[in-house]
């Protein structure tokens, strides 16, 4: 490698002469010569020249390309050296290159998809990009492959999402609305597992992504010029490839049951074009929905009035789905504790009914399940969610305290930031993680249990003397993913400031130990939800009155890893109450007794319950125009 040095240095170079050409190197720099002596060259007159100042360093340009030729031909030389090697390395890269290409061409969209037949596959993309660059001259071919690596990275990033998406919400990856729930993945693994974890899971994620995109366009620039070193056979081959993929469709022909030839990259990127127009088109198509509201202009006096001088209490519990009481995993232990509430209610004078509604979300986004009960409005994504809130749709909560009758609050233990969707809601005041005096640990994501933050709402709202009944909104929160650890029913008596659950989170499940076993993950999810379903019957037990109404239902299914890959988005819903008016008034519901619905109860759209329940109760239609 050339040695660059400040001072001027004699142009004598020693060099060797092979059989292949000739290399040398620069002389090595020695003290600057002074007059006068040995060997000091002189000027045009005889005497001796000037000893001259040093050079100031150059631009590192000039000094870069050497380096790079150097290092070049020192590659060049180690090939000629070792031509065995070389030649595995070269083979073994491009195999590699071609695997990676073909493996981005060929992946699903979702992990029941991820066998190995879908990779025995012939995918049209690959014929045309090689058609397209052997008809290119050079450095139009490099752009062309480098842009062609760069687009099947990103379409590899967007299937791996809308894996994660399917796995965990049911649903693929939408480009225009879901980038701000990674942002809610990360802080979930934060909760769930710990800062540092959601920080190198960040990290891992980001580095793992820039180092595919720039993979994939080295892999595709390789082949690209393969093909081009290869001209006339890479040709012969492109035909060949284009004739056995045309026989096969036409054909129908296909291997372990799935058609050889395909073209999944093309169509998984028409697939997200489409989301992506869906979802212009949605968001003015709902906005005009959302101001069309059939008791949009009633009057407070004419909302609910049969429920006057009644508690109503609406209760979600976090991914209570219909799985819970399906599944043979998860289904005895849930089918018990209703069955024990159930009786333990009926002792203290309490009755049910239950039936289905279908969610608007699955396996997440529980604020969607929230909105779209409280609204009447179908709200299924995030931009949906943005529009609704940002108006004045009337909710249920909304409706009992336009009445002017009932005070409204919310318990939320799940928020843990600035919530400014509460004027939404229309709740007067709202409890977050932080108001109801906690002290205990968390379980995983929840920030407590759910009996303490029952109790709580009994020692702030619901136990104290009134002027006015309560409409409480409440979100119970231990039966959210990752189930581990659970907590533990303790005496009501013994609860205090939360410090008794100490232990019980100590000993419990650690979350690291569950959250990638699907059996263990469907065993803990339904102790879970036994956990919430005891908590929530034992406090009305407790502190139930005769004028208490409990509405309680589940937001939205597990994730598919628990609930299963083709599960219904139905989640279970009851009504209970001691006045048998109020179960009267639902009579035409045909309901299921008790508080476990039957399979064939009816099922509703979750976005059809607030019309259903005003209307149940007296409210007059007074409608608001689109």
């Amino acid at each position: 490698m050339p040695v660059i040095s400040p001072f001027r240095r004699s142009s004598r170079t020693t060099g060797t002469t092979g059989t292949t050409g000739t290399t040398g190197t620069t002389g090595t720099p020695g003290t600057p010569d002074t007059p006068g002596a040995p060997g000091a060259p002189a000027d045009a007159t005889g005497a001796p020249k000037t000893p001259e100042a040093p050079e100031a360093p150059g631009p590192p340009g000039p000094a870069v390309l050497p380096s790079l030729k150097a290092r070049l031909a020192h590659w060049r030389a180690w090939r000629t050296r070792y031509p065995r090697t070389a030649r595995a390395v070269r083979r073994a890269t491009t195999t590699l290159a071609a695997a990676l290409l073909l493996t981005a061409l060929l992946l699903p969209n979702t992990f029941v998809a991820l066998e190995p037949n879908r990779f025995a596959r012939i995918p049209v993309e690959a014929v045309i990009a090689a058609v397209l660059l052997l008809c290119l001259p050079r450095v139009p071919r490099l752009v062309a492959a480098a842009l062609f690596g760069l687009a099947l990275g990103a379409l590899t990033v967007l299937n791996l999402l809308d894996m994660g998406f399917t796995e965990y919400l049911g649903r693929g990856f939408n480009v225009v609305l879901d980038w701000g729930l990674l942002d809610d993945a990360q802080s979930y693994v934060a909760d769930s597992m710990g800062g540092a974890a959601a920080t190198w899971a960040a990290v891992g994620a980001v580095v793992g992504v820039l180092l595919l995109l720039v993979l994939m366009a080295l892999a595709a620039v390789r082949l690209g010029e393969l093909l081009a070193g290869h001209r006339e056979r890479a040709a012969r081959g492109a035909l060949m490839a284009a004739t056995v993929w045309m026989t096969c469709v036409a054909l129908g022909v296909q291997t372990f049951g799935v058609p050889v030839a395909t073209r999944g990259a093309s169509a998984a990127l028409r697939a997200q074009a489409h989301r992506v127009v869906d979802t212009l088109r949605d968001e003015a198509a709902f906005a005009r929905e959302a101001r069309a509201d059939r008791f949009g202009a009633t009057p407070g006096a004419q909302l609910v009035p049969d429920l006057r001088g009644k508690d109503v209490i609406f209760t979600f519990i976090e991914s209570y789905g219909r799985s819970a009481l399906e599944d043979p995993v998860m289904a005895p232990g849930v089918a018990r504790a209703l069955d024990t509430g159930t009786k333990a209610l009926a002792g203290a004078g309490f009755r049910g009914r239950s039936g289905w509604l279908t969610s608007s979300t699955f396996g997440g986004s529980s604020w969607l399940g929230h909105s779209t009960f409280m609204s009447g409005l179908w709200v299924d994504n995030q931009q949906r969610y943005r529009t609704v809130t940002a108006g004045d749709h009337l909710t249920l909560t909304k409706a009992f305290g336009k009445t002017g009758d009932w005070d409204t609050v919310g318990v939320m233990p799940g928020v843990q930031k600035a919530w400014p969707e509460a004027e939404w809601f229309g709740l007067d005041k709202v409890y977050d993680a932080f108001d109801v005096g906690y002290e205990g640990p968390k379980f995983s994501w929840s920030s407590m249990p759910d009996q303490y933050a029952l109790e709580a709402f009994q020692r702030l709202e619901h136990g104290r003397e009134r002027d006015r009944p309560l409409m409480a909104e409440i979100i119970l929160t231990s039966s959210h993913q990752p189930w581990a650890p659970v907590p533990e029913m303790v005496d009501w008596e013994s609860i205090g400031d939360g410090s008794v659950f100490d232990g019980i989170e100590a000993s419990g499940v650690k979350a690291s130990d569950v959250i990638a076993d699907s059996t263990r993950s469907k065993e803990e999810y339904g102790r879970s939800v036994e956990y919430s379903l005891t908590s929530l019957t034992q406090w009305l037990e407790r502190y139930g009155t005769d004028d208490t109404v409990l509405v309680f239902l589940g937001d939205h299914q597990p994730l598919a890893r628990v609930s299963g890959d083709r599960a219904s988005r139905d989640v279970p819903v009851s009504v209970v109450a001691r006045d048998p008016e109020v179960l009267a008034a639902i009579d035409d519901w045909n309901w299921t007794e008790g508080l476990e619905p039957a399979q064939d109860a009816p099922v509703w759209k979750m976005s059809s319950f607030r019309d259903r329940f005003l209307t149940a109760y007296g409210s007059t239609p007074h409608p608001t125009g689109s």
